[in-house]
């Protein structure tokens, strides 16, 4: 891929411009996942079961999903900047909801929490892509596409090394106890501090395009390059929702959701049953430092994948993703295999490899998450409709996470006495397989349509 000349002082404003996205964003994350670190201490208080955890896991999903789809289009109508911070300013109120509000006690509250903060939180996605498909080339959005899956999960990160701290050890500042050790709701209080100041940090800072900051003309679209980046509603539903490939990447992304969620989700749960730790007051030290690890090689996994479709493939997207889905399938009919063998248990070789085995399932799957998620609808929508081509792509993730954990709740419910996570295994396998068919077909589609 060749060098591209910009303008002087272009890179390092449009490096201002995606970090303060990318950390508005990553601070998303840390009110996303602390839920997942509250869970054991809500099944100790409420005695919700894993089947319960899992229907709110899978509300979440849709209301994101759906907001996705709504979201998706107004975002390509009101702008990148708008969306993100009223995403910001919703998802601070819910969480301190969760926090503070001594009456979330019921299933029904909870999973209307769960609800509100899905459909909220799914502003960011369109916002963060429409303004980035503004201000890269399209050989230069898989790389930094990886690069932007690196920040935002530093946000997974952060919430992986704060929620254990705060379970295991509580807040003590002068003396004074500001928060219990084992207070479930702590996690819920400190993560929106982060999102406060990521937004004042992204009010002042973001431009949605590089016309905006002084430098018009610079980045040149291949879908729609006319003056501006915001289109009617109208426009942008009919042009992406009939757009030949946008489906395709829709059902395979499903498949990448099916996995991520899941994975990420009920991984608390695979410590406290499969491996035996206990979750809720004294997190090990190898469950955090798996948390931790599981994003980075995600960002791994991510970077790479974008590199490799922008330099050798000319920002080709699916072929990569097709190989991605199956090596991913292989990777976890491997661990569903381990655990078949009785080899990932609670004694101190079983841990580790249990452990080992959620770090490469998130390095195979997260290398078709900003593959497929975020360069792919910025291929489809340019500056203008990119929004709405992130929200449809998108929200199949989500609903393709929702299916998941419905179906993972359910059989984990039935079996986990006699299987373990076995079923959890066997079920992320099926998606992979899924996913890697479906950009197959896609391939075969693209190759007769340029053969007319």
């Amino acid at each position: 891929m060749a060098a591209i000349n910009y303008p002087q002082g272009f890179r390092k404003r449009r490096t201002f411009n995606w970090m303060s996205i990318g950390f508005l964003y990553a601070s998303f994350y840390m009110c996303r996942y602390n839920f997942r670190f509250a869970v054991p201490g809500l099944q100790s208080e409420f005695n919700f079961d894993v089947q319960d955890v899992s229907y709110i896991f899978a509300t979440w999903s849709l209301a994101y999903g759906t907001g996705q789809l709504i979201n998706g289009l107004l975002t390509d109508r009101i702008g990148g900047k708008k969306s993100l911070l009223i995403g910001a300013t919703f998802t601070i109120l819910i969480n301190f909801c969760f926090g503070f509000s001594s009456l979330v006690s019921q299933f029904s509250a909870f999973a209307l929490l769960a609800l509100l903060n899905g459909y909220f939180q799914s502003f960011g996605a369109p916002g963060l892509v429409k303004i980035n498909a503004a201000w890269f080339k399209r050989q230069e959005r898989g790389l930094f596409s990886g690069i932007f899956g690196g920040v935002i999960q530093l946000g997974q990160m952060g919430i992986s090394k704060l929620a254990p701290f705060l379970l295991n050890s509580g807040l003590l500042i002068g003396g004074v106890v500001l928060i219990n050790s084992g207070n479930w709701r702590s996690v819920f209080i400190l993560p929106p501090l982060f999102t406060i100041t990521a937004a004042i940090v992204a009010f002042f800072v973001i431009a949605e395009s590089p016309a905006k900051a002084g430098f018009p003309g610079v980045i040149e679209d291949e879908v729609d390059n006319s003056e501006g980046e915001r289109v009617s509603i109208k426009e942008s539903f009919q042009t992406i929702f009939f757009h030949p490939f946008v489906w395709y990447y829709a059902a395979a992304y499903a498949c990448t959701g099916g996995v991520r969620h899941s994975l990420d989700q009920l991984s608390i749960l695979y410590f406290r049953d499969q491996l035996g730790f206990d979750m809720e007051n004294n997190i090990p030290f190898i469950a955090s430092l798996t948390l931790m690890a599981m994003p980075f090689f995600a960002f791994i996994g991510s970077l790479s994948a974008g590199y490799i479709s922008d330099k050798y493939l000319k920002g080709e997207r699916a072929p990569l993703a097709a190989v991605l889905y199956f090596v991913e399938a292989f990777t976890i009919a491997i661990a569903a295999i381990l655990v078949l063998n009785n080899i990932v248990s609670s004694d101190q070789s079983g841990i580790i490899i249990g452990c080992l085995i959620l770090v490469l399932i998130a390095l195979t799957v997260n290398s078709t998450h900003s593959l497929v998620g975020a360069a792919a609808p910025m291929d489809i929508g340019g500056k203008k409709m990119s929004g709405f081509a992130c929200g449809l792509i998108d929200s199949f993730q989500y609903y393709g996470g929702a299916i998941a954990f419905l179906i993972t709740g359910y059989i984990l419910q039935a079996t986990q006495e006699e299987s373990g996570y076995l079923y959890w295994y066997v079920i992320m396998s099926c998606f992979g397989i899924i996913g890697g068919t479906i950009m197959l077909m896609m391939v075969r589609k693209k190759s007769k349509l340029s053969t007319l």
